[in-house]
């Protein structure tokens, strides 16, 4: 029997196996990722500003092949992901710094544990460990320099991420039109307040979040929704109908 990279009964499955946990992990990075000093990388290619809800979708590919298959297979999927970055920096001339990669892999360690504690229940210690161990592995396999070596270290380095790495710049305020005009008003909206739920008050500070914080009974209703197997109807009223196949098919379980 082939080894997989992430154990069956991991947390990180749980995490990653069902669509509305994982779109909230990425609407809490899109947040972050709209602030960080790095972002011009992406607009380097023109891929991020053209369609940023494709390369949600494309990055999310990539995460799940990691997450849900056996070790060859997703040691292959990182790889590629390092050839993809090692051939903007050749297109470029110039290398992403090592403290971007580090906080995009920082962003899916805290997210993975928010998004989840905010629909599901609070992670045990062990857990949180888990969770940072599947992800420092992969970078481990991307060959990242300064990776903290455990769950305690991180905490600290992320806080630090988080004093050192953001800025409000143009980049983040074309981001956040390019959301709304991909969304619409009103899924812009919750796209926010999601946001607003999800990221560290010093992310928060520095974004143009403002008015009533209404998800809270928002996700009241949704959680009873979700007992009584309501909320993929739901989902279909909010989500956009170009992308509705590609989120059915995030949820595996």
């Amino acid at each position: 029997m082939k080894e997989s990279f992430v154990p069956a009964n991991s947390i990180v499955r749980k995490i990653w196996g069902r669509a509305d946990t994982v779109l909230f992990i990425f609407a809490g990075a899109a947040a972050e990722f709209a602030l960080n000093k790095a972002v011009d990388w992406l607009y380097f290619t023109g891929r991020l500003p053209a369609d940023p809800l494709g390369r949600l979708f494309s990055t999310v590919a990539y995460a799940r092949q990691i997450i849900f298959s056996e070790r060859g297979d997703a040691m292959r999927a990182i790889d590629k992901i390092t050839a993809i970055h090692t051939s903007v920096e050749n297109a470029r001339g110039a290398n992403i710094p090592d403290w971007a990669y580090r906080d995009v892999l920082f962003m899916l360690i805290d997210y993975s544990i928010r998004s989840f504690e905010l629909l599901e229940r609070k992670l045990t210690p062990s857990e949180k460990d888990e969770v940072f161990d599947i992800f420092y592995r992969v970078g481990l396999r991307m060959h990242l320099n300064g990776l903290p070596t455990g769950y305690q270290e991180w905490l600290a380095m992320r806080e630090n991420h988080l004093d050192e790495d953001l800025i409000y710049s143009a980049f983040t305020n074309d981001l956040y039109r390019q959301y709304k005009k991909r969304l619409g008003s009103i899924r812009y909206l919750i796209l926010k307040q999601v946001q607003m739920q999800l990221v560290p008050e010093k992310v928060k500070k520095q974004l143009p979040f403002s008015g009533i914080q209404w998800v809270p009974i928002f996700l009241r209703i949704y959680k009873l929704l979700r007992k009584i197997n309501l909320e993929k109807v739901f989902k279909n009223i909010l989500l956009p109908v170009a992308y509705k196949s590609q989120i059915k098919a995030l949820d595996k379980l």
